[in-house]
């Protein structure tokens, strides 16, 4: 099942990690045959980050396999789990930014597929919606940013935009596409992200199993912070783009803690925990501590899929200790 090629998606990378750590490669590498090939970018943030995004997809989906035990649709999201999962995996080694988008678009496709799990439940329908609605935005800026950067540079390889972006800098020749191309990035992590304003839907998805939570908040809520540590060298260039990362970040940090106090439901106080630290993640990289936030990803996703599936086990233990007996 799911669990079973997660599992051993987890021990591929890590046996990779380790021939990597051995036998250094190039960062970007072009696999494929023919004209089917692609363009992987493999450095020290992304080995990091396939380690952690296989393991978090290797124990939900286990943690998924006891708590949907039953449920008529589980195939269904033991399919769906694994191409979030995949897509996500795919997101980490893009090397270009055309792959980086379609893996931005279909992460966020398949996630809505999840969270409308129980279709049912007009409150998860509406939440989804919503979702729907604030990632088009998102991938409407990414697409964007796409286009801007075909027409400026004439190219989507990493590697090379940031060759030409550091070229930039060395001689202090200010360039308007390039901050273009930093501000729609920005706008799309912010989106990615549940920042202030955009943040609501984040605490009302939390109709959805509690597996698909836990791959959210520990996982793909995360992307918008890959999305500026990938890109670093591009948004680096724009003191606007930084400025916007740091003031909108320490707001909705200050703005999600308070409100986090004031919720009754472990889950949307933890989706409030959850919107907090993507502010403080964005306010570290608006302040260029790009290391810093990458060690505060991999800290919360740990933490806060341990919370997640934790607190749907505890609600499971106290509805069936509500149940009468015979019953």
């Amino acid at each position: 099942g799911v669990a079973a090629v997660t599992l051993a998606t987890f021990v591929v990378t890590l046996a990779a990690a380790m021939g990597l750590l051995l036998w250094p490669q190039p960062p970007a590498r072009t696999i494929g045959l023919g004209p089917f090939t692609a363009q992987v970018f493999i450095d020290p943030l992304s080995i990091t980050l396939l380690l952690l995004v296989s393991f978090l997809a290797a124990v939900v989906s286990r943690y998924s396999v006891n708590y949907l035990a039953g449920e008529p649709r589980q195939g269904r999201f033991a399919k769906w789990l694994a191409v979030t999962a995949g897509s996500v995996l795919v997101l980490i080694l893009s090397g270009n930014l055309l792959l980086f988008t379609l893996a931005w678009v279909a992460t966020s496709l398949s996630l809505h597929q999840l969270l409308t799990f129980y279709g049912d439940r007009s409150a998860a329908r509406a939440a989804a919606q919503k979702k729907f609605v604030i990632s088009r935005l998102g991938d409407a800026c990414m697409v964007g940013a796409l286009v801007l950067t075909w027409r400026s540079f004439g190219t989507w390889e990493f590697s090379k935009l940031f060759s030409l972006a550091e070229a930039m800098r060395a001689s202090e020749t200010p360039s308007e596409s390039l901050g273009g191309i930093s501000i729609l990035l920005v706008c799309s992590a912010l989106l990615k992200s549940a920042q202030f304003p955009f943040h609501s839907w984040l605490p009302d998805t939390m109709e959805a199993p509690t597996p698909v939570s836990a791959l959210m908040h520990a996982g793909i809520i995360n992307a918008g912070g890959f999305l500026v540590v990938r890109l670093s060298p591009l948004i680096a260039s724009s003191p606007a783009a930084l400025n916007a990362l740091a003031l909108i970040g320490a707001f909705t940090a200050l703005f999600a803690s308070v409100v986090m106090l004031t919720q009754t439901s472990v889950k949307r106080s933890l989706a409030y925990s959850t919107i907090a630290q993507m502010g403080f993640m964005m306010l570290q990289c608006g302040l260029g501590a790009f290391a810093l936030a990458v060690l505060h990803l991999v800290a919360h996703s740990l933490y806060k899929a341990h919370a997640f599936l934790s607190s749907g086990s505890i609600v499971a233990m106290s509805r069936s200790a509500w149940v009468p007996a015979g019953r």
